[in-house]
């Protein structure tokens, strides 16, 4: 029995293959990219850090890892452990759940708003905070 279908494997795309633009005349802007918990976590550490004027060798010495290691968390090129986060944390005389709500808001300050999908207009309420007046939609 031949066959004359093709010995061509059927490649099947792991990513949807994004449509063409309808109006090629008109730039598409690139969607932002979310942060990486690595680099924000290390923004925080460092500015931490920064503001307590402290050297990378203090902070490392206090929380007994090594300073080169420090560095990269700091500039986001490394995954830490929950363990070493806490250190870093503990040196910095944070605990834990300080870096992690710091870490927090730095991700929420980033994020752009989001259109509220609700039937009724928001209620806008005010409210001040040591960040100075905020607005928020209820």
């Amino acid at each position: 029995m031949s066959s004359h279908a093709s010995n061509r494997a059927r490649v099947i795309p792991l990513r949807p293959v994004p449509a063409e633009p309808a109006a090629p005349s008109e730039p598409a802007e690139p969607a932002p990219r979310e942060p990486l918990w690595r680099d924000v976590v290390g923004e925080v550490l460092r500015r931490e850090r920064l503001a307590q004027e402290r050297t990378l060798k203090e902070v490392a010495e206090a929380a007994r890892i090594s300073m080169p290691y420090l560095s990269e968390l700091e500039r986001g090129r490394k995954e830490a452990s929950s363990e070493v986060l806490a250190a870093a944390a503990h040196a910095l005389g944070l605990g834990l759940a300080d870096l992690l709500a710091l870490s927090h808001r730095r991700l929420a300050h980033r994020a752009q708003p989001r259109p509220l999908r609700s039937r009724t207009a928001p209620r806008r309420t005010e409210a001040s905070s040591r960040y100075g007046e905020v607005r928020l939609a209820a």
